[in-house]
This record gives C-alpha cells, sequence and structure tokens, in this order.
C-alpha cells in the first residue's frame, strides 16, 4: 500500500498545474520516480522476503516527499494535499512498527489497526474530493477574473477612444463656437451700418422737406427786404419834398413789412433749430413737447421732402389735432423721428396705389381715387393717441404679423432697410407707449377700399 500511496503521490505531482507552469524540467524527475515506485510494487508483490525491507524504503520516501513538500515554500499550494497523505502514511508506519517490535499487541489490537487505514484512506479520498472541488472553483474564479480584466481593459480601450472623440468634437464646437461668434459679431456691426443708414435715409428725407420749407420763409425775407428797398428810395424823395402825410405812410409800410421779415426771420430759425435737433443724437431726456405742433411740422416736412425728390407726386393731407392733448413729457427727437417714419410710409403706400390705377387706365377710378394721408391727435383718459392713416394699397395679415421685425420690408431692394418700423415700435415702448397697426387690403388694385392706419399711444 505505500508504494501505491507513492505511484498515486508522484502521478500527482507530476501532473499538477503548478508543475507545468512553474517547473515543468520536474515532470521528467516525478515520472522517473513514479517509474521506480513502479518497479518496486512488483518487487514487493514478486519477492515476499523482500516485504519488509521494501515497506519501510516505502515508508522513508513518503516520509521524504511529505516532508519536502511541505517544508519548501514553493510547494505552499500541495500543502492540503500533505495533510490528506500524512494520516495513511502515519498509520501505515505505526502499523508496520507495531507489528516489528509488539507482534502480540498487533495481533490483539489488529482490528482497530484495520479501522484507522480505513478512516485514513476515507480521509484521503475525501481531502482529494475536497481538494479538487476547491481547484475547480479556484479555477472558474481565476477564469472569472480574467474576463474582468479584459472585459476592464476593453472598457478602458473604449474610454479612451471615448475620450479622444469627446475631445476632438469639443474642439470641434470651440471652432464652430468661435465662427458663430464671428458671426454674430458682423452681424452686429452690419446691424449698426443698417441702423446708421435708416437714421441718414430718415434724415436725408428730412432735409429735403426742410430746404423746401426753409425756403418759404426765406422767399418772403428777399422779397421784403427788396420792397423795403425801393420804399426807403421813395423816402428819400418825400422827406426832399417834405410830404408830412406820404412819409408817415411809408414808414408804416416800412415797420409792417419789417414785422413780416423778422416773423419770416423766426420762422427759419426754428426751422433750422429742428434740423439741427433731428441731426443730434437724442439725449434720451423727455421734455414738455406740444405734440400737435410736433405732428404739424413732421408731416409738413416729410410731405416738402417727397415733393422735393418727386415733382410729380401729389396728395391730401388732412389733420384733425385735438386741442386737449396740450404738452407731453417725451423725447421729441425720437417722436419726430416715429411720425416721420409712419408719414413718410403712408405717402410711399398712396404714390404706389395712385401708379397702380394709372397702369390699369380705368379713367372711372382715376376721377374717383384720390391719394390722401390723415394725421390726428386725440387726448384719451388714458393717454395720447396719434393716428396715421392712408388710403394706400394696404397690406395682407401675413404682412401684419412680420412688420414690426426688424429688417423685414415690404418695400423693393434699394428702397428700405426693414429697420424703420421697427426703431419706431422700440421708440415708443421706450416711452411705455404702443404703437399698433390696422389694415385692409382689397382684391382689386383700383378699389378704395384699402387702407392702413398705425396708432401711436403714448401713456400720459
Amino acid at each position: 500500500m505505500d508504494f501505491i500511496l507513492l505511484i498515486i503521490a508522484f502521478r500527482f505531482l507530476q501532473r499538477h498545474p503548478l508543475t507545468k507552469q512553474e517547473y515543468p524540467e520536474w515532470q521528467s524527475i516525478f515520472m522517473k520516480a513514479l517509474i521506480a515506485a513502479c518497479c518496486f510494487l512488483a518487487i514487493q508483490l514478486i519477492f515476499d522476503r523482500t516485504d519488509g525491507i521494501i515497506r519501510w524504503i516505502a515508508h522513508g520516501i513518503n516520509v521524504y516527499v511529505l516532508y519536502a513538500t511541505y517544508n519548501r515554500p514553493v510547494f505552499y499550494p500541495l500543502k492540503p494535499y500533505v495533510y490528506a497523505f500524512f494520516p495513511v502514511v502515519l498509520v501505515h508506519i505505526v502499523q508496520d512498527l507495531a507489528r516489528l517490535i509488539m507482534p502480540e499487541f498487533y495481533r490483539s489490537w489488529n482490528e482497530i489497526f484495520e479501522t484507522a487505514e480505513l478512516f485514513a484512506w476515507i480521509w484521503l479520498v475525501a481531502q482529494f474530493i475536497i481538494n479538487h472541488r476547491q481547484r475547480k472553483a479556484l479555477e472558474v474564479e481565476r477564469i472569472k477574473a480574467i474576463q474582468k480584466e479584459i472585459e476592464y481593459k476593453k472598457s478602458q480601450k473604449l474610454k479612451d477612444a471615448l475620450e479622444v472623440q469627446v475631445a476632438e468634437r469639443t474642439a470641434e464646437i470651440m471652432a464652430q463656437k468661435e465662427e458663430l461668434l464671428q458671426t454674430i459679431t458682423e452681424l452686429k456691426s452690419t446691424q449698426s451700418l443698417l441702423i446708421q443708414s435708416e437714421k441718414m435715409a430718415s434724415l436725408g428725407e428730412l432735409t429735403a422737406g426742410i430746404a423746401h420749407e426753409i425756403q418759404n420763409p426765406l422767399n418772403f425775407v428777399t422779397n421784403f427786404s427788396e420792397l423795403n428797398k425801393e420804399l426807403l428810395e421813395e423816402l428819400k424823395i418825400e422827406l426832399a419834398k417834405g410830404d408830412l402825410e406820404e412819409i408817415k405812410l411809408l414808414v408804416g409800410d416800412l415797420e409792417a413789412n419789417e414785422e413780416k421779415i423778422l416773423h419770416h426771420g423766426k420762422r427759419a430759425d426754428a426751422i433750422v433749430k429742428g434740423m439741427l435737433q433731428h441731426s443730434r443724437s437724442s439725449s434720451g431726456v423727455k421734455e414738455a413737447t406740444d405734440i400737435n405742433e410736433l405732428a404739424d411740422e413732421y408731416l409738413r416736412l416729410s410731405y416738402h421732402g417727397l415733393r422735393a425728390k418727386d415733382k410729380s407726386f401729389n396728395a391730401s393731407i388732412e389733420t384733425d389735432f385735438d386741442e386737449k392733448v396740450g404738452s407731453v413729457q417725451v423725447v421729441s427727437q425720437e417722436i419726430g423721428r416715429v411720425i416721420l417714419n409712419l408719414v413718410n410710409n403712408a405717402f410711399y403706400a398712396v404714390s404706389e396705389k395712385k401708379k397702380q390705377v394709372d397702369e390699369l387706365g380705368d379713367s372711372s377710378q382715376l376721377s374717383t381715387y384720390t391719394p390722401t394721408v390723415w394725421l390726428s391727435t386725440k387726448r384719451t383718459h388714458k393717454g395720447v393717441e396719434i393716428r396715421v392713416k392712408d388710403n394706400g394699397t394696404g397690406m395682407p395679415e401675413a404682412v401684419k404679423d412680420k412688420i414690426f421685425q426688424p429688417f423685414f420690408t415690404t418695400k423693393p431692394t434699394g428702397l428700405g432697410t426693414g429697420l424703420g418700423l421697427s426703431l419706431s415700435y422700440d421708440i415708443v415702448k421706450s416711452h411705455g407707449g404702443e404703437l399698433t397697426v390696422s389694415s385692409n387690403q382689397a382684391a382689386s388694385k383700383s378699389s378704395e377700399n384699402s387702407f392702413t392706419e398705425f396708432v401711436v399711444f403714448i401713456a400720459s
């Protein structure tokens, strides 16, 4: 039985994974020891006289193998198998030692020795089974650990790849952000230029009207100055004659003419001041302003400005100023710009309508259609209303929804920037007011049912 144990032990050591992986050169040594154990077993079975010696040789080898396996650190994983073999080896040594020294004692307790041997073999088999299961469990855990490590490496690679993609996407987004910021900067610059262009266009129209308007008082000043010169010549003659009555009449005429010259000079001065005031940037300070006077002035300036650009233009103007309106706290330059813009649009609408009617060549319509712009003011219990109405082309619902949007215009390219009504809307809003529109566009171009009316409401 001892050599059988050796055969089992050497076979186990020769096939153990530790031997294969760490010490492959020992496989041949264990194989030779296995062959030697088989030879000793054969000798023991064939030659009965050598049984005792062979047994003690086997005991010695078994003890040495157990000692070497247990004592060397490199064989630490094999210690559970040492614990499995040790009871069998110990029982066999004690059994043979008792048989050699105390034969009577051995024969008396033979059954106990056999029972101990049986339990030792059961212990060996049980330990082998337990160790085999534990080894399989450890192998499963090792495989799982390897799989987890592989998955971890895969996840790390995926993470690295994702980080690279995120970095590339971030760089792309940052580049797009820079492009958008550059585009926004350019758009703001373009918007500022367009707003300045709109202001300059408004100033140009206003200047044309002022030039025409200022010409009237200057003509009066020139005419009355020439007339006074003639009266002074006559006065010299009458002084030489000594005709006091005629002299008094001439002096009276001179005084009247001087008053007229003074009146029209002040009128020209007021127009120039208004032009300078309009051309300056608004201070944003509200002041008491006569709304009726402001509306009338900018109405006439708009009309004369259009007349200066287009001599064929002509329209009827109807005003209805409520005397109860009085003075309102507003920034006069800004509200004046709003009125000028609305009146300019109204004159443009009636001019376009007149051209459409002329193109149709309908004599009946030509005789009935009169381009007309209405400007009225009204005091309500909440504030002041300024209404600008025209019987021009009107506008559809789709246009009304967009009319106050920046850069939206119904005029042909080059005639409008689309900022006039947008700026007007913002100006009225900044005064705590409201700018609204109502309109109707008739199916026929020659119909007189089309109209547009803008209402400026200022709380006061």
